[in-house]
């Protein structure tokens, strides 16, 4: 089963259209402490190619926690064609998959690229720890397929940890794991973003950012620094796949900086 609609607010379910609230950068510890900024990170699995990609990864986010308390949430997919691999499998089996059995077997790739990271993480000398889907609080609502996300349990892996690692593209539904749909891990990263009060969400693809043209056809294709949300979610409706709609709209509602770049770009800043 895929969820495929709605976005949310903190732990409270909001209507399609409606303008959520979300929480400011609360403290994780007691009132009157310093709160450390905290940014999501999300990495597509087309950065996530082997060994090399892994590694590479994990040395950007290592360097993120170099001179800054800064708290990162980074958001993985399963390594590239690895879906794809696991749907083969799948159809090798059984050529229409139970939908569920589906989910749980592609829910592997993710947790896969977690508990992968972390370990490239850890063994540069990162305050790390990884979590799986029953861990993040992201949940899908019986019968109406809307999410709710509840921010406690990333809080206290925050607090204890520099990096939390956490899959994206899956949700919970009834103590099941389900998928968001294609373009899920960017939508998982807005909403963890805007609920725990992250001053920014960061979207690494492997392209560096919007460009004027498709810059595989168009040699005179150049970066756009800034757009709009309004822009952004127009070039997803007029078939740009960038980045998935749902979460282009949920970061516009929840006015949250959203960045989409490669490991080596400043990228494009999406924003009102």
């Amino acid at each position: 089963m895929s969820a495929a609609a709605p976005e949310t607010t903190s732990g409270v379910v909001s209507p399609l259209e409606g303008k959520p609230q979300f929480p400011g950068n609360r403290s994780f510890r007691n009132r009157g402490e310093t709160t450390p900024e905290v940014t999501v990170v999300k990495i597509g699995g087309s950065v996530l190619t082997g060994a090399d990609g892994y590694a590479t990864a994990a040395s950007f986010v290592a360097s993120r926690l170099v001179d800054t308390d800064e708290r990162l949430v980074v958001v993985v997919s399963a390594e590239y064609g690895h879906t794809d691999e696991l749907h083969q499998e799948a159809a090798a089996i059984d050529a229409a998959p139970d939908p569920a059995l589906l989910d749980l077997l592609w829910s592997t790739g993710e947790t896969r690229s977690v508990a992968l990271l972390s370990l490239r993480l850890r063994a540069l000398g990162a305050s790390v720890t990884g979590v799986s889907v029953h861990e993040i609080g992201l949940k899908v609502l019986p019968g109406d397929e809307r999410l709710s996300f509840n921010p406690l349990s990333m809080r206290a892996a925050l607090s204890q940890h520099r990096v939390v690692v956490v899959p994206g593209f899956l949700a919970v539904e009834n103590h099941r794991v389900v998928t968001l749909g294609r373009g899920g891990s960017d939508w998982s990263a807005v909403l963890l973003a805007a609920s725990l009060g992250a001053t920014r969400c960061e979207l690494v693809k492997d392209v560096d950012g919007y460009f004027t043209d498709d810059p595989n056809t168009h040699a005179d294709a150049k970066l756009i620094p800034t757009i709009t949300y309004k822009d952004a979610l127009q070039m997803a409706d007029d078939g740009c796949p960038l980045v998935q709609r749902h979460a282009i709209a949920a970061a516009a509602r929840a006015r949250l900086p959203l960045v989409i770049r490669s490991l080596t770009s400043q990228g494009t800043l999406v924003s009102h």
